[in-house]
């Protein structure tokens, strides 16, 4: 005979005595609430009438009609209240033993498999039991940690990691942002409508960029060095004169100037992004700048990077009146130096003066970059 043949009619002997099983179970049960002696009919709770005279009898009698209609009403209350109590009861003890019933009626299939399937079967029994454990815990552990305050350390340390991240590298962040939007704004005034115009301007010295939106003031007279260039560069741009490249505007030679890119948000100065926009520039476009009442005009003829100690691209132009602008690049670092070379086109440049450039270049020059961070300087920046 096929053992699965055999398996499933033991498996519908065993589902016949289960049902048989609950059958008993819940015939017992109403055989035990039936004869509760707690439960008494309206009739029994109604105590007898003692014989009464005559001339009481019809006053009693609405009272006692009253009487009854609210002993009947609390009889059927308290029967309400009894049964829903018994039916509760009953439920729970049905399910009571119908579940151990149901239990024992498994483990004794499970006694009567093969070991190997036995084995397979409680396996799979544990694991779904460890998996429906895991699941209240974790939703345990969920509505824990959302009402602790062991996230507020976490948080903590997020901002923190946040704020150091600004403070060190703020200027990268806001010099591409500069990059995008005007960072200055042209005097009026300073609108040049004919370059070649001899109408007089103001005596304070000054570049302007307007393909850029550039008006900035111009400081001269300061040393090439770190220090000197970089105080200067807080109130505007640089005179970077260095032996062989030092010239002004209206005399042979090459005219450095030097402005910031990016720096620091916290140094001081106004013009810590006044050259973000310096790559936009390209090669036909015009540059003016202001010195001694008079305005210069240049036409941008070449763009370079080089390393920051690579003076010597500035020298060898003294044939001509030149302009050179010098900012750091990539935005927001100081890696390279990107120089913006322009050729003076107006006022006749064949009238300009020549300058002493017979000394050599100091070879300690080095174009100056951006301030140290608030970081650099607490952890050894210069």
């Amino acid at each position: 005979m096929d053992p699965r043949n055999n398996r499933a009619s033991a498996s519908d002997d065993r589902s016949t005595q289960r049902d048989a099983a609950t059958k008993l179970v819940r015939d017992q049960l109403d055989a035990i609430y039936s004869r509760d002696p707690r439960v008494m009919t309206p009739a029994e709770n109604t105590p007898r009438q003692q014989p009464q005279p005559q001339h009481q009898q019809h006053h009693q009698h609405q009272a006692g009609h009253q009487e009854k209609e609210e002993s009947q009403q609390q009889g059927e209350h308290w029967q309400k209240y009894h049964t829903e109590w018994q039916q509760y009861y009953q439920k729970y003890y049905e399910s009571y033993y119908v579940g151990q019933l149901h239990h024992a009626i498994k483990e004794k299939e499970k006694s009567e498999l093969p070991k190997d399937e036995a084995a397979e079967l409680q396996k799979k029994e544990d694991i779904s039991h460890l998996r429906e454990k895991i699941i209240v815990n974790a939703k345990s552990k969920a509505k824990s940690a959302r009402k602790s305050r062991h996230f507020i350390p976490l948080f903590s340390a997020l901002l923190v990691v946040v704020v150091v991240a600004f403070l060190q590298y703020n200027q990268l962040i806001i010099a591409n942002v500069q990059a995008y939007v005007s960072p200055g704004a042209i005097d009026p005034q300073n609108i040049v409508i004919d370059p070649n115009s001899g109408a007089p301007v103001s005596s304070e010295p000054r570049l302007i960029i307007p393909k850029i939106n550039v008006d900035v003031p111009v400081v001269y007279n300061v040393g090439y060095d770190h220090d000197s260039q970089m105080k200067a560069m807080q109130h505007g741009v640089a005179h970077f004169a260095i032996p062989g490249a030092n010239s002004v505007p209206g005399q042979l030679g090459n005219t450095v100037l030097s402005g910031h890119s990016s720096n620091d948000l916290f140094d001081p100065g106004e013009y810590k992004f006044i050259f973000a926009q310096l790559d936009k520039l390209q090669t036909g476009d015009s540059i003016y700048l202001h010195y001694n009442s008079v305005r210069y005009t240049y036409t941008i003829n070449k763009k370079e990077v080089v390393k920051p100690s690579n003076v010597g691209s500035l020298l060898n132009m003294t044939d001509k009146p030149y302009l050179t602008l010098i900012t750091c690049t990539p935005l927001g670092t100081a890696t390279n130096r990107l120089l913006i070379k322009a050729e003076q086109v107006a006022p006749d440049p064949t009238k300009a003066k020549a300058v002493d450039t017979t000394s050599t270049t100091g070879n300690d020059a080095v174009m100056a970059g951006n301030a140290p961070t608030i970081l650099e300087r607490l952890f050894g920046g210069r």
